[in-house]
């Protein structure tokens, strides 16, 4: 008997689907790649390291991190845009994705359109801290001195679109006063000439900057959530040293690219959730001084996230006169 051609399409259209559901019910059968768009042993990777051990259990396969590096963190961030939508290369990236559509005239994506969300990781706040022998002994008296001495003053950041650039740029607008910024490409070079005392200033995440906090390396002066650090108690807040509403968080999230088939999006909203509940990556983040964000690892709070915070940080560039490269 021989088939119509319609009903062979029909069959042919029905085994497709048949064994592409199949393929994501067995998903993974090989590691995930999970890329991060900087430097290996910076803050964000100590982040994606951890998080790539605690989700493998209910994986049931490894996550490898890999590091691409490069212009704010886009390069990376772009790699996992064109990725086959498999779910085996998933992008671990920070508030950056947020800020540089802002930045780049071309960024190489588009955060509503290029991704699809997994979840919300961590909150990250940051640390304004300066060479072990500068002056000022208290956040009060570093006020005092930058202003009296902006013009001597340096300001390091880990490069254009860095979480340091960011929290920089929000403290010079907090101040109203213009430092000479010094980028960096990471934020290991910007810390160890900032530790070397080649440079002033820099404000960056604590899971970079409390075991030098810890060691007496640096000048400590405060933390940028609205409370304090439990890791650094003896740390004011911006918010509580006269600076009301100074409040700047590295979230972390996790995405996927577009049109990854929603079998597979389920799986790693699952594996994610399940690996911040692992106590380990508890420990480690709270060592860290990160708060994780439980309540939020899904996909509809990364969304949301990302809607709300493109639109307030081009403001904030708009304000410093900080142009898109």
């Amino acid at each position: 008997m021989t088939l119509l051609p319609r009903t062979l399409t029909a069959l042919l259209a029905a085994s497709a689907l048949f064994a592409a559901g199949a393929a994501q019910a067995e998903y993974p059968e090989r590691p995930v790649t999970m890329i991060v768009p900087f430097a290996a042993g910076g803050p964000t990777d100590n982040v994606a390291r951890s998080l790539a051990e605690a989700m493998r259990p209910t994986l049931g396969q490894s996550v490898v991190v890999e590091n691409k590096t490069g212009a704010g963190g886009t390069i990376g961030t772009s790699t996992v845009g064109r990725a086959e939508p498999d779910g085996y290369t998933v992008l671990l990236m920070h508030l950056g994705y947020s800020t540089a559509p802002s930045l780049y005239k071309n960024p190489g994506y588009d955060p509503d359109k290029t991704f699809a969300p997994i979840g919300l990781v961590v909150d990250v706040p940051m640390t304004i801290i300066a060479r072990e022998d500068f002056p000022p002994n208290n956040i009060n008296e570093l006020v005092e001195y930058i202003k009296a001495n902006k013009d001597k003053i340096s300001l390091a950041n880990a490069g254009i679109g860095a979480a340091s650039h960011l929290c920089g740029t929000m403290l010079v607008d907090a101040l109203g006063v213009d430092l000479l910024t010094i980028p960096y490409k990471g934020t290991a070079p910007a810390m160890n000439d900032l530790l070397g005392k080649q440079v002033d200033l820099l404000c960056d995440q604590t899971t970079n900057t409390s075991q030098y906090i810890a060691a007496n390396k640096v000048k400590a002066y405060a933390v940028t959530s609205l409370k304090r650090v439990p890791t650094l108690p003896n740390l004011p807040t911006m918010d509580e040293s006269g600076f009301k509403g100074f409040e700047v968080g590295i979230w972390h999230g996790m995405w996927v690219p577009k049109n990854t088939p929603q079998p597979v999006v389920d799986k790693l909203v699952k594996s994610l959730q399940a690996g911040m509940a692992d106590p380990k990556f508890k420990e480690r983040m709270a060592g860290l001084g990160a708060e994780v964000l439980n309540d939020e690892a899904n996909p509809q709070a990364l969304d949301a996230k990302v809607k709300q915070q493109v639109p307030q940080w081009a403001e904030l560039f708009k304000k410093a006169k900080i142009e898109a490269q």
